[in-house]
């Protein structure tokens, strides 16, 4: 009996039990007959019953209300939430989040408010709430440390306002910049530390480097530096190079960076047998690509160059029509001989058409100037090599902070779309500039340039500068793509006092302009006629000055029409290392004006990258002018020396009077040149590079009188050394030159100095 008794009990004991662990809205049961809202001042009880998963008429569930509650929270607009069940009723209480009245940053000198602005992405009259605060908070600090400030904190403070909003301030400490104390490798034994170190575009900290934030740490810039490191070895024959790890480590005081680069260099390649083969058919005969393969068996393995050929193979087989191609380089290492066989092997690639090209990102800059740089229409066959030739057109405009092209799955299999995304900066320019040189003494320069101008791509210019030997105003005007075809279009004007007292006893005024035009005969090819009219003005002749200077002093209008040829393949025009540029021009005067004549010019330069940083270069220059009628005047003949011929005054190479000394010019006049720049051995950062040089050439034959004239069309020449320094001031150039073949009439000169800087 007493266990029947205790038994009974026990099951009474578990039922209550599992009665109270039932959902507390379910115990009830019963079915929801209205939901109620409190604590809502903004928002809507409407809005709030929207979020509910339970309506009226159903059954009281706790898994729904809570999941309910969950999604109230996600909308970011209340700081709390509640639920009770009152009767048949629930009643939700809601704790609204206050609206942001104002947002502000206080301590921010490095970073502009635009900035940090950008990057936050609370706003006044915005929902205010914690999540977003803390989210904001990091972006912050990302930001101040991608600029290597990793000392810097942040703290938000709220400031309550009535009619619940708040006042939100982020008050920033940014501390000091977080520099680059050293700079280390593990692993290297074929290159220095210090060799290395100039790879890289991180660098130590040192007191020069006041004027650049390349010593602050920035890991995307390290990573990028895993990749230049990579890049160098792998162009120095080093294929099994790797980068194990870099590792940045703060110190203690959090003032600095410790970076260390740990690499395993392997051993040196070089190229043996290569080859291009085909399975195109139609196409096997592979010997019209030969002359597109920049590599020779025995030279050193560079991966640069295996990319260089297969964009000039595709290029090749683009030109003959075969534009579904795919070019893959099979490389075969042999790790005892350490040769490296490449056979570029070319297949018919998908047939791929360009559906759309999509362009985003740009502000400022219209859709067509972007799309007319691209070599790819839409419609197109897709060409790897037009793509990446329309890619460095866009970086050469130099409108853009970043161009990014990303290839896309089209609405079919052989359709693709490219997304275009660009980042505008600004190309507008106010420079003030101030410098020295021997020919002019002290120049002053002030301009204004605008070379996106409402952003249709055209150039504007306007330009004063003043020397003790030139005054000078000039306005041009660029149209680059001319009634919307590649044609460009412009139109100088200019006015300019000369001081040539020096060299020839008189000053000449020049008054002019012209109109001109440019086009694209090929992909390297470029033709630019041009119209000119000047009138030059030759007056306040010294007494004692050159009978053939007295002769010509007053007016002469110039007026002709023209030509030049520019053959560009070199790898970068501001700082060639690599190519040859050619330039042909031809120009008559005699389309009115006073002056008939007709003047040929031509030049030649090429470069060659001989060792790492050291590069040679030979250079050609020419000219001949001769008159249709009349003699050439002074002011249109050929003046050689100083810029174009160092060891000799301007002008001081050519024609001479005897009793006055004046420079008269040259109707004929060539030189050569052969340069070899190298590097001093200080940081690469410096910007230091030396040079050694020899000139040859001469000037001669001019339309005066033999009497009292001094002339030779004997050979001059020069050698010497110079220096280049891109100074935090601006460019600086020293040479030293010692004329080692001459006339006695010459005018020479041993030092020469160009500084000049813009800000």
């Amino acid at each position: 009996m007493r266990r029947a008794i205790r038994s009974i009990l026990l099951m009474l004991a578990t039922a209550g039990l599992l009665g109270l662990s039932q959902p507390a809205f379910a115990q009830f049961g019963g079915s929801l007959r209205d939901i109620n809202v409190e604590g809502n001042q903004r928002i809507e009880a409407d809005t709030v019953r929207s979020y509910m998963l339970i309506a009226p008429g159903d059954p009281f569930d706790d898994e729904k209300i809570d999941r309910s509650l969950k999604a109230l929270f996600a909308t970011g607009l209340f700081a709390d939430v509640t639920a009770s069940r009152q009767g048949n009723n629930l009643m939700v209480r809601v704790v609204e989040n206050p609206i942001i009245n104002r947002l502000a940053f206080e301590g921010n000198q490095r970073l502009t408010e635009e900035v940090l602005l950008k990057e936050v992405q609370l706003r006044p009259r915005q929902v205010y709430s914690r999540s977003k605060v803390q989210s904001d908070l990091q972006r912050i600090l990302q930001l101040y440390r991608r600029s290597g400030r990793f000392a810097a904190t942040v703290e938000p403070k709220v400031i309550q306002l009535p009619q619940n909003r708040v006042d939100l301030v982020f008050e920033i400490t940014e501390g000091a910049a977080t520099r680059i104390e050293r700079i280390r490798f593990i692993g290297n034994g074929k290159y220095s530390d210090g060799r290395l170190r100039e790879v890289l575009s991180t660098k130590e900290t040192a007191w020069w480097r006041f004027l650049s934030n390349d010593d602050t740490y920035d890991p995307d810039r390290v990573n990028y530096d895993r990749e230049q490191l990579r890049k160098f070895y792998l162009s120095h024959g080093y294929a099994d190079f790797r980068v194990v790890s870099a590792v940045a480590e703060l110190t203690p005081s959090r003032e600095a960076f410790f970076i260390t680069f740990t690499v395993e260099e392997g051993d040196a390649y070089k190229f043996g047998t290569v080859d291009v083969k085909s399975s195109i058919p139609g196409l096997t005969d592979t010997a019209a690509f030969k002359p597109a393969v920049t590599l020779d068996p025995g030279d050193t393995f560079d991966a640069g160059e295996l990319d260089r050929t297969i964009q000039n193979i595709t290029a090749r087989l683009g030109e003959l029509g075969y534009a579904f191609v795919d070019v893959k380089p099979d490389v075969r290492k042999n790790r005892d001989t350490r040769i490296i066989d490449v056979t570029f092997q070319i297949d018919e690639g998908p047939r791929v058409y360009v559906e759309r090209i999509n362009v985003t990102g740009n502000v400022r800059t219209l859709d067509k100037v972007i799309r007319r740089e691209f070599r790819l229409s839409e419609g197109d066959a897709y060409n790897r090599a037009k793509l990446d030739r329309s890619r460095t057109r866009l970086r050469g405009l130099a409108f853009f902070e970043k161009v990014n092209i990303a290839e896309t799955r089209g609405s079919e299999a052989d359709k693709i779309v490219l997304d275009v995304n660009v980042q505008d900066k600004s190309t507008g320019e106010l420079t003030v500039g101030a410098g020295f040189s021997t020919s002019e003494a002290i120049l002053g320069n002030i301009g204004l340039r605008e070379r996106n101008f409402l952003g249709r791509g055209q150039d504007v210019k306007l330009n004063l500068s003043v020397s003790k030997s030139r005054q000078q105003i000039d306005h041009s005007f660029t149209e680059p793509y001319f009634l919307d075809r590649e044609l460009l279009a412009g139109y100088d004007v200019f006015h300019t006092k000369y001081d040539f007292q020096n060299r020839s006893n008189y000053d000449q005024t020049s008054t002019g302009g012209g109109l001109r035009l440019g086009f694209p005969v090929t992909e390297h090819l470029f033709a630019n006629p041009a119209y000119r009219i000047r009138r030059d003005i030759i007056d306040n002749v010294k007494p004692g000055a050159s009978a053939a200077v007295i002769r010509q002093q007053g007016s002469s209008v110039t007026s002709t029409v023209g030509y030049t040829l520019v053959y560009d393949r070199l790898d970068d025009r501001s700082n060639p290392s690599d190519g040859y540029l050619v330039k042909f021009g031809e120009e008559y005067g005699g389309v009115g004006g006073t002056e008939y004549f007709v003047r040929h010019t031509g030049s030649y330069a090429h470069y060659f990258p001989i060792f790492d940083q050291v590069v040679l270069s030979g250079a050609l220059e020419g000219g001949h002018i001769f008159g249709l009628s009349d003699d050439v005047r002074l002011t249109n003949r050929f003046y050689v020396g100083g810029d174009n011929f160092r060891g000799f005054k301007a002008g001081g190479v050519g024609a001479r009077d005897a009793t006055s000394g004046d420079a008269l010019g040259a109707n004929i006049y060539y030189t050569a040149t052969a340069e070899a720049q190298f590097p001093l051995g200080l940081p690469q950062e410096f910007g230091m590079l030396g040079r050694v040089f020899g000139l040859v050439g001469s000037a001669h034959d001019v339309d005066e009188p033999a009497i009292g004239l001094l002339e030779s069309s004997a050979l001059r020449a020069t050698v010497g050394v110079g220096l280049s320094w891109r100074s935090p001031l601006g460019p600086i150039k020293l040479d030293f030159s010692l004329p080692v073949m001459k006339q006695d009439f010459d005018q020479t000169e041993y030092f020469r100095f160009n500084f000049g800087t813009r800000f």
